[in-house]
């Protein structure tokens, strides 16, 4: 076996043999960490731009075509946005070409008015979070042998997914993390940077044991400062006083959305726990898709795990409780907001995964809806989507992907 993973971790290297293996981070024209809304992409979205900003909106508003399919649902306080995704269960097929008469939205049973609504035209804004601590080099090869079998795990679905998925006019930011979450590229779409994102980590070792999920994946959703990316090519990272990037999140954007993790789902030391972290994740109406690493490991060594929390590899402790409620977590998360899990056991899986995840990316419906039930008592409230076709096809086929719960707010007394 750990041959094989040695043949694996050669082929992967061979791929990658244009790169570089300087020791120091270089990654040509990195901006700073502004978050998804950086001026760079402003003026992309509108370079021919003469009047203040305020006067700019004002005129892109008197051209919006209001027949036109819009790209992105409109935004309120109230508002409970939901992407769905419909397919064929039995040939894989998504379902094109719907209406918003064809959906209907019930929030615990009672029906809802679909007040917005938006097709699978629009490109992608997402986030790919990487898990990068020594932890990633144990799952990898428990035996020892080097840190490219488990770098390799989660570096090689990331780089296949830049390479052959990340389409023009996707938004796309990498943030990897150990015991704090590093920023490596703001949101782009140029693949020449992500790439370069990749490279950064390839060269370099992770240096803490710590994997920090839950504070990470609240980090991407919702913003805050991270660790600063050292470059060596002159250009200077905009940090505050203390030496952070600051990163905005996806929270803060009006786009259609996703997080692609990579990783175990082991936490070790988040400042939040599972139910903070996933009362984050079902709130951000943001689909979460996972490729969960750690998968062969488990198979191999579960017999030799302790049951309970003794296990000790290589300095960093395991046991099958703690791998298995990992992979729960992942499931969970990802059913919560109409993503989907992935569990990789081999390599040969991973490209299927990526044109399935590409798929459903990009197939999803944007619907919107105010709740009728103005209660604010900080209770979950459950989602179900149905789609009417009539006999265009058997109801039983059909499989509808969306976000199943929320949290509703709470007042303040």
């Amino acid at each position: 076996m750990l041959r094989m993973r040695t043949v694996f971790a050669v082929l992967f290297a061979l791929l990658l043999a244009g790169w570089s293996l300087a020791p120091l981070f270089t990654q040509p024209d990195v901006k700073a960490q502004a978050g998804p809304r950086s001026q760079e992409q402003k003026k992309k979205k509108n370079p021919n731009a003469t009047g203040t900003p305020e006067e700019e909106a004002k005129k892109e508003e008197q051209k919006v075509d209001k027949s036109a399919p819009q790209s992105a649902i409109s935004i309120s306080t109230d508002i409970v946005n939901v992407e769905a995704v419909v397919y064929n269960k039995k040939t894989g097929a998504m379902l094109q070409g719907l209406k918003k008469d064809d959906f209907e939205i019930y929030e615990d049973g009672i029906k809802q008015e679909v007040e917005n609504f938006a097709t699978p035209e629009a490109p992608v804004t997402m986030v790919l979070l990487l898990e990068y601590s020594k932890l990633i080099d144990v799952l990898g090869n428990p035996a020892g042998g080097g840190f490219e079998y488990g770098r390799v795990e989660i570096l090689r679905p990331a780089y296949e997914f830049v390479a052959r998925f990340v389409q023009p006019k996707d938004f796309i930011s990498i943030v990897a993390f150990d015991i704090r979450p590093t920023p490596i590229v703001d949101f782009t779409d140029d693949k020449r940077k992500l790439m370069g994102a990749i490279q950064l980590l390839i060269r370099n070792n992770p240096a803490f044991s710590e994997s920090n999920f839950f504070d990470s994946l609240k980090f991407v959703l919702r913003g805050g400062k991270g660790d600063a990316v050292v470059l060596n090519d002159g250009e200077k990272q905009e940090v505050d006083k203390q030496g952070n990037a600051e990163y905005a999140g996806l929270y803060e954007v009006d786009a259609r959305t996703a997080v692609l993790y990579i990783g175990s789902g082991l936490d070790t030391f988040s400042k939040i726990n599972f139910d903070e972290a996933r009362k984050i994740v079902e709130n951000s109406g943001i689909p979460f898709y996972v490729i969960g690493t750690g998968n062969l490991f488990l198979k191999m060594y579960d017999q030799y795990l302790d049951p309970g929390r003794g296990t000790n590899i290589n300095g960093i402790p395991f046991d099958r409780m703690s791998m298995l409620q990992a992979q729960n977590t992942l499931k969970t998360f990802s059913n919560a907001t109409g993503g989907q899990y992935f569990p990789i056991t081999f390599a040969g899986e991973i490209p299927s995964v990526l044109q399935s995840i590409s798929a459903l990316v990009r197939n999803q419906y944007s619907l919107g809806y105010t709740p009728s039930n103005t209660r604010k008592e900080g209770k979950r409230r459950k989602i179900q989507v149905k789609v009417n076709l009539g006999d265009k096809i058997d109801p039983k086929l059909v499989v509808i992907q969306h976000r199943q719960t929320y949290v509703e707010a709470k007042e303040k007394k």
